[in-house]
């Protein structure tokens, strides 16, 4: 059972990003570069994203509950699965509360976001992912550093630091920022791959190895 829980962690990525990227490209109206990945849970096509956020959220918190068996109680070990678990959470909130128009899209919407109370759930939502991932990154970054694994505790690291400041940037662009609205869409994408590449290398070192830094 262990196994099969962090084999999720394996797939969560690559399914969640692999279905946004499809969805994005064929969306009349959706300019990827532009649009959050959380627009495509809008108009009558948008219930591929709403199952895409449940369907990875469930995968993440199955893969912390994955690392919370293969862990037990050794030292240190308590803190890791939590943010994990939170950012899986954090997907699962996002499925169930709609985002609010932003940067035109739905198209006859305004740029600027303006809340709904089911718009302002939804990023509060987000945030759990948002913050949860980078927290979870640090702590294996520690956990690999005490166990001389510099190699991944550098790209653990490394990951917090692009997924934080790839998506403060596509924060910047949803904001309507001249220089950047254009682009938000892609640093947002460019976060979450960062983000659930480092999820999916997770899972593979755990299955690999026996729980020891």
């Amino acid at each position: 059972m262990t196994r099969g829980l962090l084999a999720c962690g394996i797939v969560a990525g690559p399914l969640f990003a692999t279905v946004f990227t499809v969805a994005g490209a064929v969306r009349p109206g959706y300019l990827p570069l532009r649009h959050p990945v959380s627009s495509l849970a809008l108009t009558g096509a948008g219930w591929n994203q709403t199952a895409n956020f449940l369907v990875a959220g469930a995968l993440l918190v199955a893969f912390a509950v994955g690392v919370r068996r293969l862990l037990g109680r050794s030292s240190g070990a308590g803190v890791k699965p939590w943010p994990l678990g939170a950012a899986g959470v954090g997907l699962l909130g996002a499925g169930l509360f709609p985002t609010d128009p932003v940067s035109g899209y739905p198209p006859g919407t305004p740029d600027e976001l303006v809340y709904t109370p089911a718009g302002a759930l939804h990023d509060a939502a987000s945030m759990l992912f948002f913050l949860g991932l980078p927290l979870a990154c640090l702590a294996f970054a520690l956990w690999f550093a005490r166990g001389r694994r510099w190699v991944l505790g550098a790209y653990s690291v490394l990951s917090a630091v692009l997924f934080l400041g790839l998506f403060l940037l596509a924060g910047l662009g949803f904001s309507q920022a001249p220089e950047l609205v254009e682009l938000g869409g892609l640093y947002q994408r460019l976060s979450l791959v960062v983000g659930l590449a480092w999820t999916t290398v997770l899972a593979l070192v755990l299955l690999r190895g026996d729980g020891e830094p």
